[in-house]
């Protein structure tokens, strides 16, 4: 809600600066539209975990997998749309608005914003069954609770194993949406500025993996969905190596990637799910989500420059490396395959 109340203030807070002075020659309306977004960013670091952490609320031990394959088949779905039908419907919006005669110019604050607090009043309506926490002592410090995530990390080797397989698959992808623009350089009949089409048919290959992995991933333990998805991952990065200069080739290798990362994003994060005890799942999908961050953050500077100095194929022959070393560690030590243990359901 708070989001989309941000977003929707966008047009006020441009009107009430637009004839203030200009700092260090750019606009205050720049550093107000910063400002908004640094809070939205930050307002979205406290709805992240608590996302992860309310499916197990919902959802019975048994069903994770399914309900984790569905919520990243819906994820990617209306990503892929997004980027289809996004930039339309801002423009009809537009438009509509400008046939009322009112003068206004914020149909597309006004999509995204509503879109947030739509979101967030069907939040409201969730039952979760969660017993509301009323400290009895004095609230543990942030720094503590961190220590406490970690301590449980260390002491968890499935969840620990788990989290740094999803650091390596957001590395991987954060690198790969770097490449794409380069990538599509090099290849044939579409423009760099059309790299969104890679990035989409990987969106495609993981949305139909999941749909998939719903319907018959629990006959297989998660250690072997995981080493099966890295082996898959290292070698369609080689094939994108092999293959730079042919457009629907690197296309199929960029589905298939989509496709072997679901079977290493959607187990994992059911084996942190279903790992982790109630209390500490605030804590650790905290972690969780500040180590993805950084997975995310690291490649999208370090990618571009080794792209420079090594050239792309190389860049993507490492990746594989990076994708089938974090499987087989991960295969190793959760005990060659052994499946997660199962909690019974509440």
């Amino acid at each position: 809600l708070l989001r989309g109340v941000l977003v929707l203030a966008i047009p006020a807070l441009l009107w009430l600066t637009r004839d203030w002075t200009p700092l260090y020659n750019l606009p205050v309306g720049f550093y107000t539209l910063l400002g908004v977004t640094f809070l939205v960013s930050t307002l979205t670091q406290f709805f992240a975990p608590a996302e992860q952490a309310t499916i197990p609320l919902i959802v019975k031990h048994r069903n994770l997998l399914p309900a984790n394959s569905l919520y990243t088949t819906t994820m990617m779905a209306s990503l892929i749309i997004g980027f289809a039908v996004g930039e339309p419907l801002l423009g009809l919006t537009d438009a509509l608005i400008s046939k009322l005669g009112l003068g206004w110019n914020f149909g597309k604050e006004l999509v995204v914003g509503s879109s947030y607090i739509i979101a967030g009043l069907l939040l409201l309506l969730l039952k979760t069954g969660e017993k509301k926490y009323i400290p009895h002592e004095q609230t543990p410090h942030v720094f503590s609770d961190i220590w406490e995530g970690l301590q449980y990390l260390r002491q968890n080797q499935r969840v620990r194993n788990a989290l740094i397989q999803l650091v390596i698959l957001f590395s991987v992808f954060a690198a790969l949406a770097v490449l794409a623009v380069r990538l599509a350089e090099n290849l044939p009949l579409i423009k760099a500025s059309q790299f969104g089409f890679l990035l989409a048919a990987g969106g495609i290959g993981m949305g139909a993996s999941a749909a998939i992995l719903g319907h018959w991933g629990q006959r297989f333990s998660h250690a072997k969905l995981s080493l099966c998805g890295s082996v898959g991952m290292a070698g369609t990065l080689v094939g994108m190596a092999l293959f730079t200069h042919n457009l629907w080739l690197s296309l199929v290798m960029t589905i298939l990637l989509g496709s072997f990362a679901a079977l290493v994003g959607i187990p994992m994060q059911t084996t942190i799910q279903g790992e982790t005890p109630e209390e500490m799942r605030g804590k650790v999908f905290g972690l969780q989500n500040n180590a993805i961050n950084i997975a995310l953050s690291l490649p999208l500077a370090l990618a571009g420059v080794a792209e420079t100095m090594f050239g792309l194929q190389s860049v993507f022959l490492g990746l594989s490396v990076i994708a089938i070393i974090g499987g087989i560690l991960n295969w190793y030590i959760s005990g060659t395959g052994v499946k997660i243990s199962t909690n019974p359901d509440k």
